[in-house]
């Protein structure tokens, strides 16, 4: 079967199985979907995206309790449909709203992150999107969400195709400076702890301590002077 019916058959599929929960988010380049099989009812939800989906297709079949579950991905002509688990918890910024995290929370929370980041590296991918939206807490389990801005890391290529990323969050490099890597997710780690102890930007008010001291090295403007890798940020915390 070709990529086309691929999707056309992925598309019959959810139109026959499944109905609309509600619009979770609607963007220029797609949606996100809440989705509930008539069968069983369970939900799912359902991306419709424009871009590269290849990290969605290198997740499927692939299980981290950081990472929700990757179950069916197609693409045609540059639009992408992936069916995704259904995560339940509260987002880290709606969590915000109220009040901010303790270091121990923090440290708890991202090297959760960095293990899910582990496996998402592994594979040669880089998320580019981390930010308080895409982290949900279920229960005692921190989970990364959305890979519409990741991309596989190709050591042949100067700069990043595409300037994808959240103002604030995103590297220096997302913004075409060179080609973003795993270290671009550790800068977007340090401003990401940064905001859950103090509410702000570390350039704007640094957290104190040992804390800061990390965020100051995940965040250097330099990629060479950031952690090596999501382990030693691990240790570091």
């Amino acid at each position: 079967m070709g990529v086309a019916a691929i999707y056309s058959w992925l598309s019959e599929q959810l139109k026959l199985e499944f109905e609309e929960v509600r619009l979770l988010k609607e963007s220029p380049r797609g949606s996100v979907r809440l989705i509930r099989h008539l069968a069983s009812g369970k939900q799912f939800i359902l991306r419709r995206f424009t871009g590269n989906g290849e990290v969605y297709r290198r997740l499927l079949d692939c299980s981290c309790c950081h990472l929700p579950l990757i179950y069916e991905t197609a693409e045609r002509e540059g639009e992408n449909l992936v069916v995704e688990e259904f995560i339940q918890g509260d987002t880290l910024d709606f969590l915000l709203q109220d009040a901010l995290f303790t270091p121990a929370e923090t440290k708890r929370i991202v090297k959760q992150l960095c293990q899910g980041l582990w496996v998402l590296h592994s594979m040669a991918a880089v998320h580019r999107d981390i930010k308080p939206e895409n982290v949900i807490l279920r229960g005692n389990d921190a989970v990364l969400i959305d890979f519409d801005a990741a991309r596989l890391h190709k050591p042949q290529v100067e700069a990043d195709t595409q300037i994808l990323g959240t103002t604030g969050f995103a590297a220096p490099e997302q913004y075409g400076l060179s080609q973003s890597d795993l270290r671009a997710d550790i800068y977007s780690l340090g401003v990401l702890m940064n905001v859950m102890l103090t509410g702000e930007h570390p350039s704007r008010k640094l957290a104190e301590g040992q804390m800061g001291r990390v965020i100051q090295r995940c965040t250097r403007v330099n990629p060479a002077k950031r952690y090596r890798d999501v382990l030693h940020l691990m240790e570091a915390l």
